[in-house]
């Protein structure tokens, strides 16, 4: 019984007696890259220019060495697509070229218009000559096997007389003015003109493949694919309608920084695509609201960006 009872002490004061403090578990380290996933997203560069993402499969990769993607910065990092639908219209590719493409007294088109007409895509510009010359290229659109996109025109005129030759319309002058656009993303090889989509835009630039290009209606519609295939991801809400994730590595926003990245960004209003403008995206930040998750993940709903003077209630 004494031995009972010694025992029974023995078990309290075990139990009294604090052990050495546990310490809670470290932070999962942010190595690795930022991967992320986009569905029914419009990523919007500027008020006019809108990338149509109805679904993609890729990473945010820094471009400064040591120093992790940050949304404040789009020029601190790359979006590398793996496999993904972006699509387009041609007020949002018109304004690619006069904004981008085309911009500066010294360029040798201005005031690009686009249609989409029977799957063909016409262009419309002024030629910067000695005498202006409104010109339209009227052709077919495709993938290179350099993964680039093809402009082949089977149309030209200057004016509303027919040109043979591509080279015939522009002239020797305004060929040696569409040289340095070639550090921008656009070349002329004989009659087509070739685009480059990972010099085409402004940062964050966006590095990927592109496999097939069509005209649907009233959106040109580019395929991105063989990148790495990569391990499915796992949001904290699969089943959103519209969303963007980041997953692993290390990723900055405001003043914030996460290691082990895991954010999900969804429309509050999932009745049409969201509308994300990166260089505004603090305003969406504002007037949306977020949940920490169990897994300590973070889920922020966040407005359109012309919603952003709204504030959905959580």
């Amino acid at each position: 019984m004494r031995n009972g009872v010694r025992c029974s002490w023995c078990l309290l004061l075990m139990l009294a007696i604090p052990g050495p403090a546990r310490r809670p578990a470290a932070p999962a380290h942010g190595r690795g890259e930022v991967r992320t996933e986009m569905k029914g997203v419009d990523f919007r560069i500027d008020p006019d220019l809108v990338l149509e993402v109805r679904h993609l499969r890729g990473a945010l990769e820094p471009t400064h060495p040591g120093k992790p993607p940050w949304f404040d910065d789009p020029g601190s990092f790359a979006v590398r697509i793996d496999a993904g639908e972006i699509a387009m219209t041609p007020a949002s590719l018109a304004a690619l070229m006069n904004h981008y493409l085309f911009a500066g007294p010294g360029a040798p088109v201005k005031d690009v218009t686009v249609e989409f007409r029977d799957g063909h895509l016409i262009q419309t510009s002024t030629l910067n000559k000695k005498i202006p010359v409104r010109a339209t290229l009227e052709g077919d659109v495709s993938a290179t096997p350099d993964g680039d996109i093809l402009f082949h025109p089977t149309k030209i005129e200057a004016g509303k007389v027919p040109v043979k030759k591509l080279l015939d319309l522009l002239g020797v002058e305004l060929s040696s003015m569409i040289k340095p656009q070639e550090a921008k993303g656009l070349r002329v090889v004989g009659d087509d003109l070739i685009l480059d989509p990972g010099r085409l835009l402004p940062p964050p630039h966006i590095r990927g493949r592109v496999t097939a290009v069509r005209i649907e209606g009233d959106r040109m519609i580019q395929t991105f694919g063989g990148g790495a295939p990569g391990r499915p991801l796992s949001p904290s809400f699969p089943k959103a309608k519209n969303y963007m994730f980041m997953s692993g590595g290390t990723l900055s926003f405001g003043k914030l920084t996460m290691n082990g990245a895991d954010l999900q960004i969804i429309d509050a209003d999932p009745k049409d695509p969201f509308d994300f403008f990166l260089s505004q995206y603090a305003r969406q930040l504002v007037a949306g609201y977020s949940r920490t998750m169990p897994d300590k993940g973070l889920v922020v709903y966040m407005p359109d960006s012309d919603e952003a003077g709204k504030p959905p209630e959580p």
